[in-house]
């Protein structure tokens, strides 16, 4: 399991996954879960991935090769715009069903994957999608501005109190860290360390880039503070009158 969650924003975009993929009493692997296709100045994007491990890595390692190949075949380092991005991954995702569903469904495995796509390319405005397993996708909008995939039920009540269409980069940031703590508290599955990067609209690059493990300072802090606040706003609210009929 995992936890991914994609947040667009008019000032741009913040993106942050966990790295976990297994979790027991002896039993944690981890693996990260997003992948960069970059040229400075021209295009930025982010992909995040949940589900599968060997059908996720799969469709990473399809989209690498089409960016490299340079024989004019379709890739994410030559998508004329996002939504084309976004059809070049569900086709891809489509592929790996042909491939593999059959055999995977033998054994009794289902296609499980699901994916968030996010980024600027040149002459278009930043764009955020959701990829299911069947390689149709949907696109984040000013009412609806982020996608979460994985482990998504813990984190989610942060994310619709707090975030607005005008909310900050940095404030969007911390959202979500708050976001996976809350999550990471609930589930075992999902664990550091995290990749989390924005990306600021129309400079078509990386604004930063930060990888979060149990040494970062500022995530311990977020994590103790917001564990307070919530203690002290959950002690300030009167206890109910139960004798009230």
């Amino acid at each position: 399991m995992t936890y991914c969650v994609g947040i667009l924003l008019a000032s741009g975009m913040v993106m942050l996954s966990d790295s976990r993929t297994n979790a027991g009493v002896d039993h944690i692997n981890t693996f990260r879960k997003m992948s960069r296709f970059e040229r400075p100045g021209e295009r930025c994007l982010v992909l995040m991935t949940a589900g599968n491990l060997a059908i996720t890595q799969a469709v990473v390692s399809v989209l690498r090769e089409a960016e490299c190949a340079g024989d004019g075949r379709t890739s994410l380092l030559t998508a004329e715009n996002m939504f084309e991005a976004a059809r070049h991954v569900g086709d891809t995702l489509r592929a790996v069903y042909a491939r593999d569903a059959e055999s995977l469904s033998a054994f009794g495995i289902d296609f499980n994957a699901s994916l968030i796509l996010g980024g600027q390319i040149a002459g278009d405005p930043p764009r955020l999608f959701s990829i299911y397993a069947a390689g149709n996708f949907i696109e984040a909008t000013r009412e609806t501005p982020y996608f979460q995939i994985g482990e998504s039920k813990y984190g989610k009540p942060i994310l619709d109190r707090v975030l607005r269409w005008d909310t900050s980069l940095d404030e969007a940031a911390k959202c979500a860290l708050i976001s996976m703590d809350s999550t990471i508290r609930s589930n075992l599955s999902v664990g550091l360390p995290l990749d989390l990067v924005t990306m600021e609209a129309n400079v078509l690059a990386l604004r930063s880039q930060v990888l979060v493990d149990a040494d970062n300072a500022y995530f311990s802090m977020v994590r103790n503070r917001w564990g307070s606040a919530l203690r002290d706003a959950f002690d300030a609210i009167p206890n109910p009158d139960v004798g009230l009929s």
